[in-house]
């Protein structure tokens, strides 16, 4: 069965993302966690905001793709890729360090350039 999650803010209403099989001990952790709530942080074109979940690298890589849903685990953050980050290369998406990427975001990502820092973000599971 797809799992999907529900991510709001004010700036962007909801965007729904599918939960991918790339690392699914994260992704069955952050599942358990929802819903969560916190406060946006911009890295170039990437949120990220601290989470109640611990988890360790599971099969971590810092290259993401535009869209990507990934748990960073040095700060326990959940982060949102859109497009380039200060660590980036050649224009792709890039993490500060390596993150376990566990889902993609459905449509156009690129609503989450609206998003600021200090905006509240939701997550939550999507009800089918």
């Amino acid at each position: 069965m797809e799992r999907r999650i529900r991510i709001w803010t004010e700036a962007t209403g909801a965007v729904e993302a599918v939960i991918t099989s790339e690392n699914p001990k994260t992704a069955d952790a952050i599942w358990a966690a929802l819903p969560i709530k916190g406060k946006a942080q911009r890295w170039g074109d990437e949120i990220y905001y601290t989470i109640p979940v611990e988890l360790k690298e599971e099969k971590p890589r810092s290259e993401v793709e535009i869209g990507t849903v990934a748990f960073w685990p040095p700060e326990n953050a959940l982060c949102i890729f859109f497009g380039p980050t200060p660590a980036s290369q050649h224009g792709e998406p890039r993490a500060y360090s390596p993150v376990n990427v566990f889902g993609k975001v459905v449509g156009d990502p690129s609503a989450f350039k609206k998003v600021r820092d200090g905006d509240e973000i939701n997550l939550e599971r999507c009800s089918n």
